[in-house]
């Protein structure tokens, strides 16, 4: 069954919603930030300094980058309405966008690079709203086939900073600097264990630079001349409003990195639920919706301020996990340390003075252990020969335009759109999903009250649709007993909340080979149905005795069930296996 386990308590010492002592919290903080500040700092570092950009845009994009990072950090641990997850998620500044940033500076200079920030923001609000209603366009096919073309993209630029050093160096200053960094990082990332592991990108930074230094390719001066607090030299670079070919040719691309930044959210803000409590629950897709507008709000405050955008940090699960405090006051003292850390020069120009060729082999592991991601998002979800066509078909389009091996010369205005790897591999998965949802055995839906009396109405819809399969009696009475308590568990949900308006619940049911799938989607309600099927067995006294019937039924006729909670939206997914097929 698809449903969280009661049995299994994990070692958590603190939940999100309990306090820690004051001084456990602020030390936890301490290591956190320490943990990620270095990369949220080198991501606009490196976006600058690729595209060419001057000390003073330098200066304010990290100090803005920085600071944006704390205040989301503190949003996503406080929740505020809507926006936020209520759980300890790192915020910072996203690699994914380093390709696509630095065309945009290239092309119209600061001032496009917050526009489109900007722009794409809005999309992340759109997607956080209607979460529910895409969750079939965009797959963990697409989203690892785009993951996959993220390097892929970067790779010039990647391989640029690791010769980029000053005018007469050592000719062996960039390689051993650059290799010293490559081989410490890869080998405490192979060796080390727990937390140590989680340190190995700021042991590798800091021996590059040492070797660096030994060449007079660390930047001291930079550091001398940085004041102790003060704000940065540089300003916000404006918007460039002009909107033109550069524009429109690269919106697309943001959108998509947007999105995958978005994906990412998703899957931490999930990862993070199932390491922060004790007891095992299902997943709240509220919670999700809550993590992914707050990256919005991220976005949005890196496109005004004119940086590069956010999102969550991975890490932020594995150092709960191996802490076992996920209260959220480490999260709000993680947000407060960044924020203060952005108005300290000194510190910030500490991590400014890394040289290019320690960045550029950072870079290297980075992209490649998001390549690694790409394809584990890609395999997790089941590879079949149709999401092997999707994945491998949409990487290599997206690969020949990104190098310019397909139509190089032929492509006209649309050179620009579809030059970007991420833009042309994703738009083509896209397709491919969109045809193969739409080429699927048709699907029979029917809508009405959710209600008792109802369950006339879905049983005769369930018995023709499972005549319409050829189906025998067997499977068409298993199909209609699940339709049955499915409703009956619903409609409990809808009395606990007497006094609200009447509830409608669509229906919609395909075939999967010999096997059924069942989507019921109804306004939202409060309790999960995973959970109180998990729950079966510790029923209190006062709970209804026919709602614990219903959920045994349907967890003995039912192979499968996934109750995914939205705001506004329930859909409980059932999957029903022939009856000599089901365990």
């Amino acid at each position: 069954m698809a449903q969280a386990d009661p049995g299994i308590l994990r070692d958590v010492r603190y939940e999100p919603d309990e306090r820690p002592p004051a001084a456990l919290a602020l030390g936890l903080g301490f290591q956190f930030a320490m943990l990620a500040v270095a990369g949220i700092v080198l991501t606009p570092a490196i976006v600058v300094r690729a595209a060419g950009g001057g000390d003073a845009f330098l200066s304010w994009a990290t100090f803005a980058a920085l600071a944006i990072s704390g205040v989301t950090t503190v949003l996503q641990a406080v929740r505020v309405g809507r926006v936020g997850s209520g759980h300890v998620l790192l915020m910072g500044t996203s690699a994914a966008f380093i390709a696509v940033c630095v065309t945009a500076i290239t092309e119209g200079g600061p001032g496009l690079l917050a526009t489109l920030v900007t722009v794409s923001a809005l999309f992340q609000f759109a997607l956080s709203a209607r979460l529910s209603l895409l969750r079939r366009l965009l797959t963990p096919t697409v989203c690892g086939t785009v993951i996959m073309l993220i390097p892929v993209t970067l790779m010039p630029i990647m391989f640029g900073l690791l010769t980029d050093v000053p005018a007469g160096s050592a000719p062996l200053a960039a390689p051993v600097s650059a290799t010293a960094t490559l081989v410490v990082t890869v080998l405490v990332t192979l060796r080390a264990a727990g937390v140590w592991r989680l340190w190995a990108p700021v042991i590798g930074i800091s021996t590059g630079c040492a070797v660096a230094s030994v060449f007079g390719l660390y930047d001291v001066q930079r550091i001398a001349a940085a004041g102790w607090v003060g704000l940065p030299a540089g300003g916000w670079p404006g918007f460039n409003l002009d909107f033109s070919i550069a524009f429109w040719s690269l919106l697309p691309a943001f959108v998509f990195v947007t999105l995958i930044g978005a994906i990412e959210t998703i899957g931490d803000s999930v990862a993070i639920q199932r390491v922060s409590r004790r007891k095992a629950r299902a997943i709240d897709f509220r919670v999700v919706q809550g993590a992914v507008a707050a990256d919005g709000v991220g976005n949005l405050l890196s496109g005004l301020a004119g940086t590069v955008p956010n999102t969550t940090y991975s890490s932020s699960v594995s150092v709960t996990e191996i802490t076992g405090v996920a209260a959220r006051s480490v999260g709000v003292c993680i947000g407060v340390l960044f924020v203060g850390m952005a108005f300290l020069p000194k510190f910030m120009a500490l991590i400014l003075a890394i040289p290019g060729p320690v960045a550029g082999a950072y870079t290297i592991v980075l992209m490649a252990t998001l390549f690694v991601l790409g394809m584990k998002v890609v395999v997790e979800d089941g590879v079949d020969y149709r999401k092997g066509v999707v994945a491998g078909v949409g990487f290599w389009i997206g690969l020949g335009f990104q190098n310019e091996l397909i139509f190089a010369d032929s492509l006209g205005v649309f050179g620009g759109l579809l030059g970007n790897g991420m833009t042309s591999g994703g738009l083509a998965a896209i397709l491919m999903t969109l045809f193969l949802e739409l080429s699927r055995p048709r699907r029979q839906r029917v809508r009405t009250p959710l209600s008792v009396d109802a369950y006339p109405a879905i049983d005769a819809f369930l018995g023709k649709f499972a005549a319409s399969r050829g189906w025998g009696k067997a499977m068409s009475e298993r199909l209609r007993a699940v339709g049955e308590e499915t409703l009956l568990a619903l409609v409990r949900k809808d009395e606990e909340a007497a006094g609200q308006p009447e509830r409608h619940v669509h229906l919609v049911a395909r075939s999967d080979g010999r096997a059924a799938e069942l989507e019921f989607v109804a306004a939202a309600a409060e309790s999960n149905i995973e959970d109180q099927m998990a729950l079966l067995g510790e029923r209190t006294a006062g709970e209804p005795v026919d709602l614990e019937v219903s959920l045994r039924l349907l967890r003995h006729y039912a192979s499968s069930v996934r109750h995914q909670q939205y705001h506004d939206t329930d859909v409980v997914t059932v999957r029903v296996e022939p009856p000599s097929q089901s365990a």
